[in-house]
């Protein structure tokens, strides 16, 4: 019996299964037919089965996880060559290939961040990693069967009794234990749920304490992160392509403490994210930690938040950001023209954003550079 065959990604032998329904899935097909046929063609009459036919088609090729990656691998050389100016990962020598590692990642973007890595490890000749994601993503099964295609496994963070909860999130620990353990694959998890939509990266206690849940009895804290190899991950975007709809969200929490989500908008922001201009995007990766053995959750998240934060490449934008929002921040890693430049482009991002979604969106590109001169 498998213990994680409801979260785990794929293997080969269920790639044939799960691609024949997506293939009959009228949301599936939706999205195929908005992707590949421009919208005054989606309209036309049969448009939908001509497009049925040719998702058939261009699945039939996939028959195995290899295959799906391959795929996956051209979509992600696509988007770096359409949608970002320059890319760059650095921090590659700090890790070992044969080694298996747990990235803790801040959070920008709901897919890219971790795909982006996986992406660049991939072409560097190094091991790709199982990635965690949250179920509040799963609100369509067809969503789900597509990221555990893509080495995704599911995190059950919601729903159902606190004792429900409690054991799915035990379950969610043992597979991480698991994967880097005894599948030799490393794992990628967000340092807390949910991106950090206002550009404050901050380490979950709470995180942590899920992870430890399966040897919690058997090692401490401090030993079994240092076990697990925990590289911090920091992923600096010059342009959040969603940063207009982060803004419009946290205005509204904080002017009416509650948001209510569209139908479908994580996966818009998906799409919007993979899609829109990102600028600049540079990942950093550091040296595996070593924990105090008198470390506890606390303590081993303000180590992981500070080297994310101080590792955080800091862009144009980020300085922007302070000068458009009054705050003096000195800086000479950008000339005047180029602050310049990048306030031109904030100021045309904030054009339709009334004043406070303007003041949350600015403080998203702010947030980094003043968190980082505090630690600094």
């Amino acid at each position: 019996m498998d213990p994680f065959k409801d979260i785990r990604p794929y293997s080969d032998s269920e790639v044939a299964s799960v691609l024949q329904s997506l293939a009959s899935n009228p949301s599936v097909l939706k999205a195929f037919v908005g992707l590949q046929f421009p919208s005054m063609l989606s309209k036309m009459p049969f448009i939908e089965f001509f497009a049925k036919q040719k998702l058939n088609s261009y699945l039939t090729t996939i028959n195995t996880i290899d295959d799906y990656q391959m795929i996956f691998k051209n979509l992600m050389e696509k988007v770096i060559e359409k949608s970002i100016s320059s890319f760059q990962v650095n921090g590659l020598d700090c890790i070992n290939k044969d080694d298996n590692y747990l990235y803790i990642s801040n959070h920008r973007d709901i897919s890219l961040d971790a795909a982006l890595l996986a992406f660049h490890l991939h072409q560097s000749g190094f091991r790709t990693f199982n990635i965690a994601v949250g179920n509040n993503l799963m609100e369509e099964s067809w969503a789900s069967d597509l990221f555990r295609l893509n080495k995704s496994f599911i995190i059950q963070r919601a729903g159902g009794t606190k004792k429900e909860i409690y054991s799915n999130l035990s379950l969610a620990s043992q597979f991480i234990q698991y994967s880097i353990f005894e599948n030799n694959t490393s794992v990628w998890i967000a340092q807390k749920q949910g991106r950090a939509k206002d550009g404050m990266d901050n380490t979950d206690p709470a995180l942590l304490k899920m992870i430890h849940l399966s040897t919690r009895k058997s090692q401490s804290a401090a030993s079994y992160f240092n076990s697990l190899k925990v590289v911090p991950v920091s992923i600096s975007y010059e342009y959040d392509p969603n940063d207009q709809l982060k803004a419009k969200e946290l205005d509204v929490l904080q002017t009416k403490k509650q948001y209510a989500k569209k139908k479908d908008e994580d996966l818009k922001s998906i799409a919007d994210g993979i899609t829109g201009k990102k600028g600049n995007v540079i990942i950093n990766l550091t040296k595996p930690m070593n924990f105090a053995e008198d470390d506890n959750y606390q303590s081993i998240s303000e180590k992981i938040t500070s080297s994310i934060i101080s590792s955080y490449k800091l862009q144009a934008t980020n300085f922007a950001a302070c000068k458009l929002l009054k705050i003096d921040l000195k800086q000479d890693a950008y000339s005047a023209e180029e602050i310049a430049h990048a306030e031109k482009k904030l100021e045309g991002r904030c054009q339709f954003l009334g004043t406070g979604a303007r003041s949350k969106l600015l403080e998203q590109y702010a947030n980094p550079a003043i968190r980082q001169m505090q630690i600094t």
